[in-house]
């Protein structure tokens, strides 16, 4: 706590000099009215850990063709490495280099929220990217996170309806982690209630970490004898770390996993059969409607008015002005589906895999 104080103190001076700087003429005015084409738009993306496979493989491409396609908008970034206190400072680096929108992937949802006001108390429309941001200011673009739990779950539950269960949950500070959880916990309630399914650990995973969640899982095996029979990552790097927890002891393959995302390692074990569910969301989607609507938005288009939103009452009490887009649950069933979409390459998805024991491998 005394860290985000020293933060958002810190940011509080930095506002100062910003406001002061408009009162002169200096940038970061222009979204107020809107830019009056594509090429005179600059969006900014403020990216909270650019590492992640799927970020610069998928979303950040997506998001760059659609400024293209709004004539030629202008995309700058930063990469705050994890830290929110650097995240802070990169939105007011986005905003003083004339970024007329800003798309937030945020690293702490709570601690990004001044940054956010400032942007807005500036005319700079600000889109929550993948993440909530409790500002109902803000258009938030995301995929449907509660029912990727679901999917999840009933995967999971579908092979394993009965025994014991670990849940290996995101970030803390990110809503996603408990929205996806609020998911799985619909499918399963009726099983946890009767008995059939028994939570025999359950922790939040700093970051996202695959390291962390490895740790955390080794824990959970040591806790239990290795009795686990099933386990819900909430994404697939996590997914991974609990697969390596797994092999370690023998037991992967015979451990049902879930994981989101679509990344290659998380499909690739699917068809391994050491992921038995991977949710994709085809992130290309998201860049190009986080893109599209950053792009609109800058231009003047204001944001009840913003196409294919809808509103989402967050957890905060916020009524919240967003987009949702649908995920796919992917199992050995129909790994053809990403596949025939050119999200991943046969030889990536079939590396190790048997000949003739999936269908999508040959």
């Amino acid at each position: 706590m005394k860290r985000r104080l020293l933060a958002v103190l810190a940011l509080s001076v930095l506002l100062l000099a910003a406001c002061s700087n408009d009162d002169d003429g200096g940038g970061g005015s222009t979204g107020a009215t809107g830019a009056t084409g594509g090429g005179n738009v600059t969006v900014g993306v403020s990216w909270n850990n650019f590492n992640e496979e799927r970020w610069s493989k998928f979303d950040e491409p997506a998001i760059q063709e659609a400024l293209q396609a709004c004539g030629g908008a202008k995309y700058i970034s930063t990469d705050a490495g994890s830290s929110a206190e650097q995240q802070l400072a990169d939105v007011e680096n986005l905003i003083s280099q004339g970024a007329n929108a800003i798309i937030i992937l945020a690293q702490d949802g709570e601690a990004i929220l001044p940054a956010v006001q400032s942007a807005l108390d500036q005319g700079i429309p600000v889109v929550a990217y993948d993440r909530l941001i409790e500002n109902p200011g803000s258009l938030y673009v995301t995929f449907d996170n509660v029912e990727i739990g679901r999917l999840q779950a009933q995967s999971i539950l579908e092979q394993v309806p009965k025994g014991n269960y670990v849940f290996i949950k995101g970030n803390s500070t990110d809503a996603n982690a408990d929205f996806l959880r609020s998911g799985q916990e619909e499918v399963l309630k009726d099983a946890i209630d009767s008995g059939d399914v028994k939570n025999v650990g359950e922790s939040y995973t700093d970051n996202w970490d695959p390291a962390i969640a490895q740790t955390n899982m080794e824990q959970f095996l040591t806790d239990n004898n290795n009795d686990v029979d099933a386990v819900l990552a909430e994404n697939d790097g996590m997914a991974g770390g609990v697969v390596a927890a797994l092999e370690a002891q023998g037991l992967a393959g015979s451990v049902a996993v879930s994981g989101q995302d679509g990344d290659v390692a998380g499909l690739n074990r699917v068809a391994l059969g050491t992921q038995t569910v991977d949710v994709w969301k085809d992130a290309r989607e998201l860049g190009k409607a986080a893109g599209e609507s950053a792009c609109a938005m800058a231009q003047g288009t204001a944001l009840q008015d913003v196409a294919n939103t809808q509103q989402f009452d967050s957890p905060g009490g916020n009524q919240m002005t967003s987009i949702f887009l649908t995920p796919q649950a992917i199992t050995q069933d129909n790994l053809n589906v990403p596949l025939d979409a050119g999200w991943i390459s046969q030889d990536d998805l079939c590396q190790g895999v048997d000949p003739g024991t999936v269908d999508a491998c040959g």
